[in-house]
């Protein structure tokens, strides 16, 4: 006998509007589906579950002003709905909602990994596991409290022609904004990814990478020179060992010169 079929409520909350957008064109295939509302924070993400009622919460891990854990503080179990996590980072994040039971998703989501999560999730709101979603969900709270700060990652997977790519933090030489994707360069080639700048800025290494522009995060190993162009323009370039010229926006001068001060030191 078929299990019966519920209509699937979503809300979609994440600060990335590039990663409510994907959410969004992968849920698009799935009739059962409608997405009800997005949230661009964790208080409009409280708001959101509260007002439209959702069955279903894609949940970012970190956000402004209240994170995904405080999300769920907030609700509280009586108003929690089924819940699959994203997040950026692949270690206590992914282990605690292991440890649970509990949907997630790493960025860049894939789409087969996708599919399984929100398959899992058709099945859990047909059936008694749903009523015990809430108490898993209190659990990890306890475990997030317990935890370490996520660490910076090592590697970035990038898909290829033939399969996937693994890239050692060290070989990449900036990434760039490229639409609805990052493009990664490293290796002499250029990979593209889908994850927002924002998200690969937070998952890599703040010793290590710079953000020097809101279009690009540059490796400081890789700087060859910091150049002020002549007035009028005045604009101020990094030039890379292979050549690059990477633009560096006003806000964040300061900031790419205490990196390059560390680099010096």
């Amino acid at each position: 006998m078929a299990s019966p079929t519920v209509e699937v409520r979503v809300v979609i909350a994440d600060d990335e509007p590039l990663a409510r957008r994907g959410i969004r064109q992968l849920l698009a295939t799935h009739r059962d589906v409608t997405v009800v509302g997005e949230a661009r924070n964790g208080v409009e993400a409280v708001t959101a579950v509260r007002t439209l009622r959702p069955n279903l919460l894609f949940l970012d891990v970190q956000m402004p002003e209240l994170d995904g854990f405080g999300v769920l503080r907030e609700l509280g179990t009586a108003e929690i709905p089924a819940v699959i996590f994203v997040t950026a980072y692949d270690d206590f994040a992914v282990r605690a909602f292991e440890e649970n039971a509990l949907d997630y998703l790493v960025k860049p989501v894939e789409e087969a990994r996708f599919a399984k999560a929100l398959d899992r999730t058709r099945n859990r709101l047909t059936s008694a596991d749903a009523l015990a979603m809430s108490e898993k969900l209190a659990g990890l709270f306890a475990l997030q409290h317990s935890s370490r700060a996520p660490t910076a990652a090592r590697r970035l997977v990038v898909p290829t022609a033939t399969g996937e790519l693994v890239l050692d933090a060290d070989e990449i030489d900036w990434i760039e904004a490229d639409d609805y994707y990052a493009a990664v360069h490293a290796r002499g080639r250029r990979h593209l990814i889908r994850e927002s700048l924002s998200s690969l800025e937070r998952r890599l290494d703040v010793e290590q990478f710079v953000r020097a522009h809101r279009s690009a995060i540059v490796n400081i190993e890789r700087i060859r020179e910091l150049r002020v162009a002549a007035e009028p323009t005045g604009e101020t370039v990094l030039v890379l060992r292979d050549g690059t010229r990477v633009p560096i926006s006003r806000r964040r001068r300061e900031q790419v010169a205490s990196a390059l001060k560390r680099l010096s030191g």
